[in-house]
């Protein structure tokens, strides 16, 4: 029924402008603006919608996902942006807060960060 319709994800924020700075220039992403609302591409041409909402609650669980090659490098990167790395209790995160999955065979090699408006975001080495 909705084979062929072009699907994606959204999710809300508290601040239009501070989200269309953190995403278009901190991150580097494509954003266009838009009654309000803002449209992430991505590669691949992907789309987000970011849209606002004055009741916003962040999200508690991973809303983006950036595959990266070199994870060490993103984290580096997000850091030097002045982006804090979140730390989560009971996770085998090292000293840049990347948690080494594969090598305890517990999932992918991620570290988390939050956007401006509280939602969890992670960088995580490409398979």
């Amino acid at each position: 029924m909705l084979e062929r319709s072009a699907a994606f994800s959204g999710f809300t924020v508290d601040d239009i402008p501070a989200a269309r700075h953190f995403y278009g220039e901190l991150l580097g992403l494509t954003v266009a603006e838009t009654n309000g609302m803002l449209r992430l591409t991505t590669s691949g041409g992907r789309e987000t919608l970011i849209y606002p909402n004055s009741n916003h609650q962040p999200a508690q669980f991973t809303i983006l996902n950036f595959p990266v090659d070199d994870i060490d490098e993103a984290v580096d990167a997000l850091v030097s942006a002045g982006v804090a790395i979140i730390r989560y209790d009971g996770m085998p995160q090292d000293e840049k807060g990347v948690m080494r999955g594969r090598a305890v065979g517990r999932g992918p090699d991620i570290a988390w960060f939050h956007d401006p408006a509280g939602n969890v975001l992670s960088v995580l080495r490409n398979p």
